[in-house]
């Protein structure tokens, strides 16, 4: 009999002003850090992280994200953490720099701190890596043996981010609930090696809740450059409840369906929450849920998710395009996750009619 395994960071904390405190949350794990983020993004953090660094009594080593995370710069960076003889990894940055800094942690049996700057991916709390090759193609999952020791979430910090990462986010985990849902249905096996349990489906139910609640007031917020407590709770529920929600609740034909599209070329400038948005209409439309699918596309129209293949960049993708991307998807070891067998043709069936829904609800709008 499967168990029930739920995946969470050893201690999450959110609010503004939260890198000052960097040192201070990482005090027991060591009291020097090596802090890996990009060359721009060091300009915007290293102000607050030093002066949170000199009230702690705490060193700190920068290392600048090479731009990938392959193994090549895997390895790289953990070469230079073992020169630089500190104890604690910190990734700041987006996905890639923090599934960089998770990966070289556990080559190297270090703590690890993940500081998103955006809150569009989750990165920031999972136990995995997305492992690309040099050329950012994509090679494989490091599936890691815990989740990170500390999640440090800096609402000043994203809330000055562009506001189309934070809808991107949204479109990530508006998929949440209902792959964990589909996965619960199935029985399915999660990222965590067991059955989505009751808590995690609840975590990702909450998740799509606080979008529909919270998701248009938080953008108008971050329009404005403004923090609210619909941005607070966003942020909230695109890093946390999403992050607990997808490894533990599993994910399903959402994601395979926003991955396969990647096969289409006019695609390539999206956004991975942007694709997944419209992913989970087409697994709506497998699952003929139509009450479902009039919510979520009155959501998207809301914050501004692409709902159909033209506003994804493939309105001229052809038949064999399409084909390739259903292809793809069903390739996809998250389509398994289907409580019932999803065929290639039955995926671009999918993604055409929800490509047609979503046609339909801009023509009301």
């Amino acid at each position: 009999m499967a168990l029930r395994i739920i995946g969470n960071p050893g201690r999450y904390v959110q609010g503004a002003g939260a890198l000052t405190r960097l040192c201070a949350f990482a005090e027991k794990l060591g009291d020097k850090l090596f802090i890996l983020v990009s060359a721009s993004g060091k300009e915007r953090v290293s102000r607050a992280i030093e002066s949170g660094a000199r009230a702690a009594g705490c060193g700190t080593v920068y290392e600048i994200f090479g731009g990938e995370c392959c193994e090549r710069e895997i390895e790289r960076v953990g070469a230079s953490f073992r020169r630089a003889g500190t104890g604690v990894v910190v990734g700041v940055g987006g996905g890639k720099v923090l599934d960089t800094a998770k990966a070289a942690a556990f080559y190297a049996a270090a703590p690890v701190i993940t500081v998103p700057t955006v809150a569009s991916t989750d990165a920031p709390c999972s136990a995995l890596s997305v492992i690309n090759f040099e050329d950012g193609a994509f090679n494989k999952l490091l599936f890691l043996p815990s989740n990170p020791n500390i999640v440090l979430v800096d609402t000043d910090i994203i809330r000055a981010a562009p506001v189309r990462t934070l809808v991107a986010g949204m479109g990530d985990a508006l998929a949440t609930y209902f792959e964990a849902r589909a996965c619960a249905r199935a029985g399915a096996i999660t990222c965590m090696g067991g059955k989505t349990a009751p808590a995690a489906l609840a975590l990702a139910r909450a998740c799509y809740d606080t979008l529909r609640r919270d998701g248009p007031a938080a953008k108008r917020a971050v329009e404005r450059r403004v923090c609210t407590e619909a941005v607070e709770n966003i942020i909230e529920a695109n890093t946390y409840l999403s992050g607990v929600g997808f490894e533990s609740g599993g994910v399903a034909a959402a994601h395979a369906i926003g991955n396969g599209l990647f096969a289409i070329e006019g695609t390539h400038g999206m956004y991975h929450g942007e694709k997944v948005a419209f992913g989970t209409l087409a697994q709506l439309v497998l699952e003929n849920s139509t009450e479902e699918i009039q919510e979520v596309l009155g959501f998207c129209a809301s914050v501004g998710l692409p709902t159909t293949l033209a506003a994804l960049g493939a309105g001229d993708a052809s038949e064999e395009e399409l084909r390739e991307a259903a292809v793809a998807a069903c390739a996809d070891g998250s389509m398994s996750a289907m409580p019932f067998e999803v065929t290639p043709a039955a995926a671009i069936a999918a993604i055409v009619r929800a490509d047609a829904l979503g046609g339909e609800a801009r023509g009301k709008v």
